[in-house]
């Protein structure tokens, strides 16, 4: 089993291409990018890896964990690997985590994507993380992963893959991290506030979010974009219909914009 710096990790792709490192939201496991990693590998060598506290990364966090912290241990992962420069595209917490990898070391990422993030925590979202932490103090891992889809993917989806949504919750009750983990994960999210930074972003930045995200206003894409300087290049695609999990839920309209922009090319937004 692959592991550096703690962390469990997975390469895919030509070992010549240009690296391409996914990093995955609160639930941190490698598997969320199940959808995109053929797409992306057939240009890019891509790094996948599960969150120190997740999947099958080391499972010890410290008293408290910051998003910082957890871009520490990307960095880590990428000396550990001889990686010098990478292309970085992160879901929710993941994107948090490039923000603040381009923040502190700027010249180790060529360009960077950020799905459903934030540089601010928005008020609807406590809310809903709020509601999440009630369901799992009082209701136990099983209530949370019942309930997860419901802030993950649009309604009509979620009735049409009925069967594998029931998967995704069993697997994640099979896998689920420590309550305590899973807590300082979130109080991380929460905590993370860089948006008056935002400018300081020298890595060109595309901010894509779903305008049926529920759990994660587009507001707060928007937010990320309207911050970054005038010579950024930053951009932002809003995706029709996809919610927070768009990538996985329309993979192919994500794949269409995704590859152009991390090849440079102009988009036209979807």
């Amino acid at each position: 089993m692959p592991e550096a710096a703690g962390l469990h990790y997975d390469l895919y792709g030509p070992p010549e291409a240009e690296p391409l490192i996914l990093s995955s939201g609160l639930g941190g496991s490698a598997h969320y990018w199940r959808p995109n990693v053929e797409a992306f590998a057939e240009h890019f060598r891509v790094l996948t890896y599960d969150h120190r506290g997740t999947g099958r990364s080391d499972p010890a966090l410290p008293e408290t964990v910051s998003i910082e912290d957890m871009a520490d241990d990307v960095l880590a992962l990428m000396d550990a690997l001889a990686i010098e420069r990478a292309h970085f595209v992160g879901h929710a917490i993941g994107g948090m985590i490039g923000m603040a990898i381009a923040l502190k070391a700027r010249d180790r990422l060529r360009r960077l994507m950020v799905i459903n993030g934030w540089a601010r925590l928005e008020p609807h979202t406590a809310r809903c993380f709020d509601a999440r932490l009630r369901l799992l103090r009082e209701g136990g891992p099983q209530a949370y992963a019942e309930a997860q889809s419901i802030f993950l993917f649009p309604a009509d989806w979620i009735a049409l893959h009925e069967e594998d949504v029931a998967a995704m919750a069993h697997a994640t009750v099979e896998h689920f991290p420590e309550t305590a983990a899973l807590e300082k994960r979130i109080a991380a999210a929460r905590s993370f506030d860089i948006l008056d930074r935002v400018g300081e972003i020298g890595t060109p930045l595309l901010a894509v979010c779903a305008s049926d995200d529920v759990l994660v206003p587009s507001i707060a894409s928007t937010r990320i974009v309207d911050h970054l300087s005038p010579f950024n290049g930053g951009t932002e695609v809003t995706m029709r219909w996809g919610g927070h999990a768009c990538n996985v839920t329309d993979p192919a309209s994500f794949h269409q914009f995704a590859l152009a922009w991390l090849a440079g090319k102009a988009l036209i937004e979807e």
